[in-house]
């Protein structure tokens, strides 16, 4: 068997990485994936793990083509993940994705031991940006180890089966979540000083360091879903805090599609004061000339999991209504 650094070009890495050492790119958010396709019935990643607060575990999902995903937590500093598929064929295709998010710490890609690697197919020229706080992470979704109240926090984790990622497989697309659990536009909850205007071009969001290179990734579509922990705000302030973020959001990605999401676990009265903003809001950037900005209202509320957010299932119905209405924007 051979090793292979994280830098190997037949492998492929996706989402906001600090590459300060390209060897072994450090990442925080959730959704940050490796592709890779290795030679052979089996490989070993390596994976580096914070252990942020000298406890707190990051979860991650491995899947092979063809395969159902597997969800598990890493238990060490340094975690050698046997790779080893259900089928037996000359080669296999894998994901490795972070499922939770960036106060769970980072993890760190150290590499591969593998016969070899294979190239795989180019990345997809579609790019889908989602930014969003909890529901965007997943958090609390996955109940199916660990029953909600039970366990820690970052126990029902599932970026990998969000809204977002499953989206962008429906479509083909490249994803990135760029999302904090509690952020909100002008008011975060529990405590949180940081908000999404903040710490928008940033690579470890929840801590507000190391600077981001919008170059790296010009997503052709971007979708929103803030507004849950602001909660109702002055109309006329929470809108032009809106419209400023936009207007920051097409300073970077000047061709992009934006748009503009309700929160899917609004309650009901929190669900029309963000129907009223947001069509206030899209209206007035339309007018200023920047056509390239819609919203979507989802259909009903999602709320069945841990601490009223959506579960997986409710993530999958959200995942079909963006799909649905991103496949007629774009014309995928």
């Amino acid at each position: 068997m051979k090793w292979h650094y994280a830098d190997d070009p037949h492998l492929q890495l996706v989402g906001r990485t600090d590459l300060s050492n390209p060897k072994l790119p450090r990442f925080w958010a959730p959704g940050v994936y490796l592709m890779g396709q290795f030679k052979g019935d089996s490989a070993f990643l390596v994976v580096n793990d914070e252990i942020l607060w000298g406890t707190k575990h990051n979860y991650i999902t491995i899947q092979f083509s063809g395969e159902e995903p597997v969800r598990f937590q890493l238990k060490t500093k340094s975690d050698t993940i046997l790779l080893k598929p259900g089928r037996r064929l000359p080669s296999h295709e894998f994901i490795f994705c972070k499922d939770t998010e960036s106060n769970i710490g980072y993890c760190e890609i150290a590499g591969i031991l593998c016969e070899g690697l294979l190239p795989l197919k180019p990345l997809p020229n579609r790019k889908i940006e989602f930014i969003g706080n909890s529901i965007t992470c997943s958090a609390g979704s996955d109940a199916s180890v660990i029953p909600c109240g039970k366990g820690q926090w970052e126990d029902q984790h599932n970026a990998f089966m969000g809204y977002g990622p499953l989206t962008a497989r429906t479509l083909k697309a490249q994803w990135q979540l760029t999302a904090v659990s509690g952020i909100g536009l002008m008011h975060s909850c529990c405590g949180m000083t940081i908000l999404m205007p903040q710490v928008f071009d940033k690579i470890s969001l929840h801590n507000d360091t190391i600077q981001w290179d919008f170059k790296r990734y010009q997503p052709g579509v971007v979708t929103v879903c803030l507004g849950q922990n602001d909660g109702v705000q002055d109309s006329t302030l929470f809108c032009s805090r809106y419209i400023a973020f936009l207007q920051t959001l097409r300073g970077h990605y000047p061709e992009a599609q934006i748009v503009c999401l309700t929160s899917p676990m609004a309650d009901s009265k929190l669900n029309r004061v963000q129907r009223h903003y947001l069509q206030s809001i899209i209206a007035t950037v339309n007018k200023q000339g920047d056509k390239k900005v819609s919203y979507y209202f989802f259909k009903k509320i999602y709320n069945s999991s841990c601490d009223f957010h959506p579960d997986l299932k409710e993530h999958a119905m959200i995942a079909k209504e963006l799909s649905a209405y991103l496949r007629a924007l774009m014309k995928w």
